[in-house]
């Protein structure tokens, strides 16, 4: 793990507008960017919210022609990103592109971006920096406290057949604009809200430790923790309370430019490999995952400082204990209590799990060991009969 005294380089931002109604300065903004006509790329349920209809009289109030898709998927594959194309390709050529909803949305639209600007395939971008030609301006606009992917310049597209992520990384795909409104965070079920949040919370524990975490990118990580995990329970317990909504969201990108000076590390490539296998929500999955790759990682004695560093409300919690009492409270357990889990596909998940991009940041090396045992915490093997051989 690098010393705290390691020089940094920090990434591009994109400007950021907050606040109770910023939304409606979408079509503003659009045109400011000299774009005419802009893609739209949002979610079936973002869209039955109403929220899609008022972003377009937004940008239809400005003069700009909108080609609107409304059909991002769920941790979206390239056979899903090809629908989009093929949707706009049936439109014509746009000159902006707008991520609407959650990172799904936003991965689709930067995944989009990619493949229209500079062609080729899904492949041909995995990694940094690859798009050699320039990227369509691109507007964030998230519905949901989680992901943070409106403050990354990564798309996440999965493989169509192995369902790993692969990360499409580059300065160019960074959003130019993020608008951070509350009100589009409210209208979201409690199922999301606790999912997304626990991924937010994932995303400042897990880029605070990593192994590209620096001083720049701690700053973000502390105060997303702090954000956060002093609203979580606030927002959930009263649904309406606007300050505690735009908490979480402030928090979730601050986590997400946290993770765009620094990474990941295991609890999120254990995670991937079980929702891909199980249909489990991401943000749950993440967060089952969580206490016992902390337990590990404490194991160097920095992590453990840096863990012991973070400010929370109850000065008896560890985090960790803090991450085990918010699962219990948001019930992910029993959320998986059902699922029939065999030793022979945590051997098959621990195996994917190595190979997921983020687990190479994690600040302790995991062996094949490491990643069995996390699954078997997660998933709590010893209580079910079912899942022995």
């Amino acid at each position: 793990m690098k010393e705290m005294m390691d020089g940094f380089e920090s990434k591009r931002a994109p400007k950021i507008f907050f606040g109770a109604g910023v939304v409606a300065r979408l079509g503003e903004v659009v045109s400011s960017l000299g774009a005419s006509k802009a893609l739209l790329v949002t979610d079936p349920g973002v869209a039955a919210a109403g929220h899609a209809d008022r972003a377009l009289s937004f940008l239809k109030k400005h003069g700009v022609e909108v080609c609107y898709f409304d059909q991002a998927e769920e941790n979206p594959t390239e056979g899903s990103l090809i629908k989009c194309l093929d949707f706009i390709k049936s439109y014509g050529e746009v000159d902006l592109i707008i991520g609407f909803g959650g990172g799904s949305s936003m991965d689709t639209a930067k995944g989009a971006n990619f493949i229209l600007t500079n062609g080729g395939t899904i492949s041909d971008y995995v990694g940094y920096g690859k798009a050699r030609k320039p990227m369509l301006p691109f507007v964030a606009v998230p519905t949901t406290a989680g992901t943070g992917s409106e403050c990354q310049a990564y798309a996440l597209i999965a493989d169509e057949k192995t369902h790993v992520k692969r990360a499409l990384g580059d300065p160019k795909a960074m959003a130019q604009v993020a608008l951070l409104d509350p009100e589009l965070v409210m209208t979201a079920p409690a199922s999301v809200i606790k999912a997304t949040g626990m991924d937010a919370l994932a995303h400042a524990i897990e880029s605070l430790v990593c192994k590209r975490a620096n001083r720049f990118s701690r700053l973000y990580s502390r105060e997303a923790f702090h954000l956060l995990s002093s609203h979580f329970e606030r927002v959930l317990a009263e649904p309406g309370d606007i300050e505690a909504s735009g908490s979480m969201l402030l928090g979730a990108s601050y986590a997400g430019l946290a993770i765009e000076n620094s990474m990941l590390g295991c609890a999120h490539s254990c995670a991937n490999p079980f929702t891909a296998h199980y249909k489990i929500v991401h943000g749950v999955t993440v967060g089952l995952m969580l206490p016992e790759v902390m337990r590990l990682n404490q194991e160097i004695e920095n992590v453990k400082h840096m863990y012991d560093s973070l400010e929370l409300g109850s000065k008896d919690d560890s985090v960790i204990d803090y991450i085990e009492r918010m699962l219990h409270e948001l019930g992910f357990h029993e959320m998986v209590s059902e699922i029939s889990v065999t030793k022979d596909r945590v051997e098959a998940m621990a195996e994917m799990a190595s190979k997921q991009w983020t687990a190479q940041f994690n600040p302790r090396d995991f062996e094949q060991k490491d990643f069995v045992k996390v699954y078997e915490n997660a998933i709590r093997m010893d209580a079910y009969s079912s899942c022995e051989k």
